[in-house]
């Protein structure tokens, strides 16, 4: 029996807009005017939707529907489903329907799509809770399985998702820390009693999520039988193949001129139509496989960028100072007590902020910049740090009011 296990992660942040210092003390509206001439966070959100979110949903429903053994997992940020449910309510109420079917599996993760274990644990621990809160109102379930921000993975976090009793946790199949073996299997992570590792099949995964359109790669166009025949391949290295992309990754990184949408639709067709081939949730899959090996990762791997580490959140001055003066602020934002302010706050947690603040690749046009919502990485930085000052200005009000 060979399995896929299909991962699919759906985020958008709530993104800052041009907040100057003239702004400090008289507005405190962070996130809701147009950033750099760009659309509102609505507007993008809505684009995307329709570009995205809205098709690729329906054909994965579609299959459900169709198919018995379609199975597929989703991590589904805090920052996402407060959009949608303002702006595009019926997305949530097609993921309902999907998760109702018993073949949709929703992972845990931080409500606000932040780093906040490698900055404050608390913080952390509180986040999930958020989230695993959230998940269980929309949709009735409580998650079994965990990721963290960006797969952002080291052995330390293993045991906290041990501790927590979480079933699985999923992380990148970097090849420098697997060596010879095969992301192709489930493993344990060292130190840890009960919980399983599941890695990502990368190059497996990126030839849709960032090679499908490439007309450069070698391997362009990419058909499904081909795929399949890879596929078919890379599982004589181990019968689980985990599948672990953005949803974005459907209509928005790749176009829908691209035929990605019926690449799915055939690829998922065609791989359940060969015999004992199944997908399977992050959870079934621990369940139909014992651990192969023990895997350690002392040092934090994530899915970002070829150094698959943290460097793209905190490789330079301005986003150290920026995460250093964020979570200084929280131990006084916390006791405010002022729901409004503390939101605001921990939507500053989210990772795309520093991010927009990397300078790795800037001057090449890398994936930082596409991403990014601002004209440079220095510009993301002042209107941060501006709304920083506005923060601590809105803290010494309220102490000025209580007295």
């Amino acid at each position: 029996m060979r399995a896929i296990c299909l991962y699919l992660h759906i985020h958008q942040p709530t993104r800052y807009r041009q907040y100057s210092i003239f702004d400090v003390g008289n507005n405190s509206n962070y996130y809701n005017d147009r950033i750099d001439g760009r659309q509102s966070n609505e507007r993008i959100f809505k684009k995307v939707a329709e570009k995205s979110y809205r098709p690729m949903l329906k054909l994965l429903e579609s299959k459900i529907n169709n198919n018995k053994q379609f199975k597929v997992s989703f991590s589904i940020t805090g920052t996402w489903l407060e959009q949608a449910e303002k702006w595009e309510p019926e997305l949530i109420e097609v993921i309902k329907r999907m998760v109702d079917t018993g073949q949709v599996e929703v992972v845990g993760e931080t409500y606000y799509h932040s780093l906040a274990f490698f900055y404050d644990r608390d913080e952390f621990d509180a986040q999930v809770k958020m989230h695993e809160k959230k998940i269980k109102e929309l949709f009735g379930k409580k998650p079994k399985t965990f990721r963290n921000t960006e797969l952002a993975y080291n052995d330390e976090l293993a045991k906290w998702a041990d501790a927590k009793g979480y079933k699985a946790i999923l992380a990148e199949g970097w090849g420098k820390v697997l060596g010879w073996r095969s992301p192709n299997h489930v493993y344990r992570p060292t130190n840890c009693k009960h919980i399983k590792l599941l890695l990502k099949n990368y190059r497996l995964s990126d030839d849709i999520a960032f090679r499908f359109s490439n007309r450069a790669w070698e391997e362009w166009p990419l058909t499904v039988p081909k795929y399949i025949d890879w596929l078919n391949m890379d599982s004589l290295r181990g019968n689980l193949i985990n599948l672990f992309m953005d949803f974005e990754t459907f209509g928005e990184h790749q176009w829908k001129d691209t035929g990605i949408f019926e690449f799915m639709s055939s690829f998922i067709d065609k791989w359940l139509s060969e015999y004992e081939n199944i997908f399977v949730t992050a959870s079934e899959a621990c369940d139909l496989y014992e651990p192969r090996d023990e895997i350690s990762m002392p040092e934090t791997v994530t899915w970002a960028d070829t150094e698959r580490d943290l460097s793209a959140w905190c490789s330079n001055s301005m986003q150290t100072s920026a995460m250093e003066a964020l979570y200084g602020m929280k131990k006084d934002v916390l006791k405010s007590g002022d729901e409004k302010l503390i939101a605001d706050w921990r939507n500053l947690t989210t990772s795309d902020h520093p991010y927009s603040m990397c300078t790795k690749y800037w001057n090449d046009g890398d994936v930082h910049a596409y991403f990014s919502a601002y004209a440079s990485p220095y510009e993301s930085y002042i209107f941060f740090m501006n709304i920083l000052r506005d923060i601590e200005y809105r803290l010494n009000m309220l102490k000025t009011a209580k007295k």
